[in-house]
């Protein structure tokens, strides 16, 4: 190849280069859900507009921003699936309401994202799932036929992405649901239901890792945040819980057997009037697999049912046999300056496998009374390896 061709190909690569670098510098391109005949007046279906933005946004070559501006939208159930051809931001500024139509509620996605890189959901709009309408056909505790309720979000294989700066209220189901997603960072949420709503999860996680959640405030009728099998290196800081039944981790070892729980950090939260506050479940019996490395850190309780606890012998719907014994191993947890009230004695409760027992649990400095009738606070242990460091009140178990 001869020197001038050298230098003709290098100018012409420094060219692309250059209007690659010009375009990813443009605006996005709005795709405004009202110029496809969106109407806002929450009693039209706007289910089909909404997706005919979405294929136009995602067939885009470039940035692109789908907006639903102020106002009230129907909207029925639907997915916006990817692979997409660039970046979406997904601003919602208006209130999204879901159908109060019994025939529509046996899905499991109200609205769903799927099979996306680089998305945005934002905007400061409200969700609206009208759950009450559908909360009495929630029959799972004593149906094992029971139908699935629709997920408010879903975000299934989403990766690179962040939720942020959205109000959910009255899910039907849970508020967001995570599944296969990686790298997602979710902040500034409030996500609400009454106390009594079933199964409403704030924010439900699951075979899903690198996710961050932080400034949030969730208050529901069953765990402001649960993690489940798969969930790996998980943040979570700065959430306020109440009411609902606290930060989980599980319930564990139904299935899923190779799928374990690592790397999960909870930290600077605080639980008003929970039915528990930081806690770890696994079914009993269950399959094999282990939860390890879990740190609990600057928690702070008020009035909390049960503050701190292990639960290997879960089984909420009773039934269980007594001998039955759970076969997930829990390593490497910290319980770490947590402090406030609870509204039960016992306020640390770790109740571990007898085949497996909790290996290095550790308690360090926790300071947890109980106001109430029968006495001062206690705490209890069993099958539990580790130490105990720094403040003990009650004293502890370990």
């Amino acid at each position: 190849m001869t020197m001038k061709y050298s230098f003709e190909i290098v100018v012409l690569l420094l060219f692309f280069l250059s209007i690659k670098s010009v375009n990813g510098n443009l605006p996005p391109k709005i795709f405004d859900v009202t110029k496809y005949g969106a109407v806002a007046n929450g009693k039209i279906d706007n289910t089909q507009v909404f997706l005919k933005a979405w294929r136009d946004a995602c067939n885009y070559v470039g940035r692109s921003r789908i907006l639903i501006p102020k106002g009230t939208y129907l909207l029925g159930s639907v997915s916006f699936i990817g692979p997409c051809k660039g970046s979406i931001i997904f601003v919602i500024k208006g209130i999204l309401k879901a159908p109060t139509d019994p025939s529509t509620f046996f899905t499991d996605t109200w609205i769903g994202f799927r099979y996306l890189n680089n998305l945005v959901v934002k905007g400061g709009g409200f969700l609206n799932g009208q759950g009450s309408s559908a909360w009495k056909y929630n029959d799972c505790q004593r149906n094992p036929q029971c139908k699935n309720l629709p997920v408010t979000m879903r975000f299934d294989f989403v990766k690179n992405s962040r939720i942020q700066s959205l109000k959910s209220i009255n899910s039907k189901n849970s508020h967001f649901n995570l599944f296969a997603c990686s790298n997602m960072n979710i902040s500034n949420v409030k996500l609400t239901a009454p106390a009594d709503s079933p199964n409403t999860d704030g924010i439900h996680i699951g075979t899903s890792s690198k996710i961050k959640i932080s400034h949030a405030i969730i208050s529901t009728g069953d765990d402001c945040i649960s993690m489940v099998a798969g969930s790996q290196n998980i943040d979570i800081s700065d959430v306020s819980c109440g009411p609902g039944h606290g930060i989980s981790i599980g319930s564990l070892g139904r299935s899923l057997a190779q799928q374990h729980v690592k790397g999960i950090n909870v930290r600077n939260c605080t639980f008003t009037n929970t039915d528990n506050g930081v806690r770890i479940k696994t079914w009993s019996p269950s399959l094999y697999s282990v939860a390890s490395d879990m740190t609990f850190e600057n928690i702070i309780m008020n009035n909390v049912r049960n503050p701190v606890v292990i639960d290997q012998q879960y089984c909420p719907a009773g039934g269980c046999p007594v001998e039955s014994k759970s076969s997930v191993q829990i390593n490497d947890v910290t319980f770490s300056n947590i402090r406030g009230t609870s509204s039960t004695k016992v306020v640390v409760n770790l109740l571990c496998s007898r085949i497996l027992p909790c290996k290095n649990v550790k308690l360090i400095d926790i300071n947890l009374a109980y106001l109430g009738p029968g006495g001062p606070a206690t705490s209890m242990c069993s099958h539990v390896i580790g130490s105990s460091h720094g403040k003990q009140i009650p004293g502890g178990c370990l």
